[in-house]
């Protein structure tokens, strides 16, 4: 049975854990090992997920399997009615059963609850998951290219999802 557990500051090296179970071999063909380790430093050492939660504010979640924890997520409010999906990572074991749905779900009744309008997300533009996506009800508003410092971008799809109640879901 799939659960979700909300993550605090406490929980940075389960997130790290599951980040380096998923996220290298998720990118392996699409980036090169250099950026895979700029990547990962920049956005998941300890000082950047403890930057995230603590001040960014953040919400990482957990998704478990009965006890097991087999993805996670972060999500946060980027302006009055519009959040943002940062993160959503399953392990590659657990992709394709729901589990991804299953998180999206929930990410989209927390923030309807707090009055939210639309749900945006990036996604890398040679990323199989804007499939995913888009079967979720996302669609690509813009195709952008994101300065990440040391000489390398991210090159994404930004998509979203209205999630307003009188929007849909």
């Amino acid at each position: 049975m799939l659960t979700i557990h909300n993550a605090a500051v406490h929980d940075i090296p389960l997130i790290r854990e599951l980040t380096f179970k998923i996220w290298p071999q998720t990118y392996a063909s699409i980036l090169s090992p250099e950026k895979i380790d700029y990547m990962l430093e920049m956005m998941y050492s300890e000082s950047s997920l403890r930057k995230q939660i603590a001040v960014d504010g953040c919400q990482f979640i957990f998704v478990y399997d009965d006890s097991v924890p087999v993805g996670f997520a972060s999500y946060q409010e980027i302006k009055p009615g519009d959040w943002k999906l940062h993160k959503i990572y399953i392990l590659p074991s657990q992709q394709g059963k729901g589990t991804g749905k299953f998180v999206i779900d929930h990410i989209i009744r927390e923030i309807q609850s707090r009055g939210a309008n639309s749900l945006q997300l990036q996604v890398n533009r040679q990323n199989t998951a804007k499939s995913f996506y888009e079967k979720s009800g996302f669609v690509v508003i813009e195709e952008a290219d994101f300065d990440i410092g040391n000489g390398f971008y991210m090159n994404d799809y930004v998509m979203e999802k209205i999630v307003s109640k009188s929007g849909g879901q």
